[in-house]
């Protein structure tokens, strides 16, 4: 049985990158997306299709299941009492490389992935089970959000 996957993108600030990740994690299965604290949501405070997203996601957020929540802390600490493993995809001195997460560690993983210009604060960090990076190895510290989303995201669905 493959890991069951949730993905929480925690005070994001571009539509585009926000439908690109709900298309991907259609492509991978995912059960449900959290958007926590400012990160946009597929439909305006009127609830209209916000056109910008259904460009990028194309219609993903019509077979990927998601909800607004207002705290990273109280949302972590709900899923880990669900038996959840959760997991930021960020940047530190504590994190290993995306691919090292056991297989069986658990079959259900929470991925967090934070804000585009200064990603998961140390706070939000010592809510997870386990700290995941990309490993660079040109000029540039980082990748666009959407962009490390699939890579791991399709790394711990078909590995």
């Amino acid at each position: 049985m493959k890991s069951r996957l949730i993905v929480i993108l925690n005070d994001l600030r571009s539509l585009h990158n926000v439908g690109s990740i709900f298309r991907t994690s259609d492509a991978v299965g995912v059960e449900k997306i959290y958007l926590v604290g400012t990160t946009p949501a597929p439909l305006d405070r009127f609830g209209r299709v916000r056109e910008q997203f259904k460009k990028v996601s194309l219609g993903a957020e019509k077979s990927v299941s998601w909800e607004s929540a207002r705290s990273l802390g109280v949302l972590v600490r709900k899923l880990k009492e669900e038996g959840w493993t959760v997991v930021a995809v960020e940047q530190s001195k504590k994190s290993r490389a995306y691919y090292s997460l056991p297989k069986n560690k658990s079959k259900k993983v929470v991925l967090i992935f934070g804000n585009e210009p200064e990603g998961l604060t140390a706070r939000d960090l010592k809510l997870v089970d386990e700290i995941l990076e990309i490993p660079m190895m040109g000029k540039k510290e980082s990748l666009n959000v959407s962009v490390a989303a699939g890579i791991v995201l399709f790394q711990l669905r078909y590995n």
